[in-house]
């Protein structure tokens, strides 16, 4: 068992995994077991516990108007209907299904697990915390909520075609990982979805608040309730595999010349051998010229970032105050390019040129993510004048925000 880093004052989510969770593995996670074992953690119910709590759970569902299948139930590995525990809004001409608390708060009684996709979208400590992830393992990550109660389940053993972190944040819930199925590395789309578990398993225990696990993407595994509350996170993130860097490729072929040329059907066998060799030539130079760190480079560069808004800076450009709040948009932070007086990078797969005055800026706020704008100057070592001529540039961009 990895015993959790000392917690002193408050907690920030957005450390949670880069910090807090790598404190207590060590860089080992990332090289040596990401994907490929099982890994345990225990960082203390105070290092989870402004992630999510129960109230924070009933106002989101008080204040989104959430509907299957993004918010679903789920029972001994089947479904509930909806129509148990939802009706269609008096008001509404649409097909809109509402949750009626009550039909809830039976189902939840009766052994059924409430699942929440997405909710890092609806709660700023989980984005910040899911963020946070997309950093450690530099890949695009979700975050779903587990709630049951009692010793029933709501899936049977299966695979999920993801990594997770599974974080529990309220309760107890049992686990067994039973390891690599017939078929390692299944896929969302893959052909076959029948392959069996392996026998036995290769680890066993019951989660408790601030304890992580981290299961790889085709693992089998069993979860259970306890008899007691449950509440868990599982933040889901997809790596790049090789049939993402051939699809790459593909995205290139229709500027090679010959690989748009005809197929010489009507040809001679030699010919068409002859043409044959061609292509392969043709494709081994293109997955030369665009080898892994290539594609690893590019995919970084399209990352995507989250949806957010600086109203009214980004529109009138008044100047910040030095109390002002800075916070850096871009979930990684991107490669600044130098070029004479200007600089460029590329967030998103969108180009942008700065002059160079704005690097020791870009370059602090991307390492520190939040300061005022008193302190980026000063950590910046740039004039607080020019830092704020800067941030006017940055706001405009959706590279910072301010609050």
């Amino acid at each position: 068992m990895a015993a959790g880093p000392a917690v002193e004052g408050p907690i920030l989510t957005d450390r949670l995994f880069t910090e807090i969770l790598r404190t207590a593995i060590g860089d080992e996670l990332l090289t040596g077991r990401l994907s490929s074992d099982v890994v345990f953690a225990d960082l203390g119910a105070e290092a989870v516990r402004p992630l999510l709590t129960f109230d924070d759970l009933s106002d989101i569902l008080t204040t989104h108007a959430l509907e299957p299948p993004r918010v679903r139930l789920h029972r001994k590995g089947a479904p509930v209907p909806a129509a148990r525990y939802t009706d269609a809004g008096e008001a509404s001409r649409t097909t809109r299904r509402i949750i009626r608390p009550e039909a809830l708060y039976r189902e939840l009684r009766e052994g059924a697990s409430l699942v929440l996709d997405g909710i890092d979208r609806l709660h700023p400590p989980i984005r910040a915390a899911t963020d946070d992830l997309m950093r450690l393992v530099r890949e695009r990550a979700q975050t779903n909520l587990y709630l049951i109660w009692g010793d029933s389940h709501g899936f049977d053993t299966h695979w999920d075609d993801h990594d997770t972190f599974i974080v529990q944040v309220e309760g107890t819930k049992a686990w067994q990982v039973h390891g690599q199925g017939s078929r390692p590395y299944p896929m969302k789309v893959d052909a076959d979805h029948a392959h069996a578990p392996p026998e036995g398993t290769v680890w066993e225990g019951v989660l408790r608040p601030g304890q992580v696990l981290h299961v790889p993407r085709g693992w089998w595994h069993t979860v259970t309730g306890t008899g007691d509350v449950s509440m868990h996170l599982t933040f889901g993130f997809t790596r790049a595999t090789g049939i993402d860097w051939a699809r790459s490729l593909l995205e290139r072929l229709h500027d090679v010349r010959l690989l748009r040329r005809d197929l010489p059907r009507f040809g001679s066998a030699e010919e068409r051998r002859t043409h044959h060799h061609e292509l392969l030539r043709c494709l081994a130079d293109l997955a030369e010229q665009h080898d892994i760190d290539a594609f690893l480079d590019e995919r970084d560069a399209r990352f995507p970032r989250r949806q957010s808004f600086a109203l009214p800076w980004a529109v009138d450009g008044a100047d910040p105050a030095p109390s002002t709040r800075v916070e850096f948009v871009p979930i990684l932070a991107p490669v600044v390019e130098r070029d004479g007086e200007r600089i460029s990078v590329t967030v998103s797969g969108r180009r942008y040129r700065l002059p160079a005055v704005a690097e020791p800026v870009l370059a602090a706020i991307a390492r520190e993510r939040s300061l005022t704008v008193a302190e980026l100057a000063e950590r910046s070592r740039t004039p607080l004048e020019t830092t704020a001529e800067v941030l006017r540039a940055l706001v405009r961009h959706h590279l910072v925000l301010l609050r």
